[in-house]
């Protein structure tokens, strides 16, 4: 497996996991949602107009998944950043 994709398969996991842990605030958090940006995250590929539409549906969670260890990484990479810039989606300020 190539390690992108090695990368993608993680975090697919990681997202799954936190899910399954029940870690959003709201009904509407759920990280699985950002899985079409996990190559502009990991990857650093431009950010796709499904991973931005996304972005925007999750903003008020991003707090949350910043504050959840197994996220936080890739919501303060940056990367992460960048991708919530290219979305114009502002950086959570938590």
């Amino acid at each position: 497996m190539k390690p992108a994709a090695h990368h993608l398969v993680l975090l697919a996991a990681v997202l799954v996991l936190v899910l399954c842990a029940g870690v959003g605030d709201a009904a509407t958090c759920d990280a699985t949602q950002l899985t079409p940006c996990a190559g502009a995250i990991i990857g650093n590929a431009p950010p796709t107009a499904a991973c931005c539409s996304r972005m925007k549906e999750q903003q008020p969670c991003l707090c949350t998944y910043a504050r959840d260890p197994n996220l936080q990484r890739y919501v303060n990479s940056p990367n992460g950043k960048k991708a919530l810039a290219a979305c114009r989606v502002p950086v959570p300020s938590c």
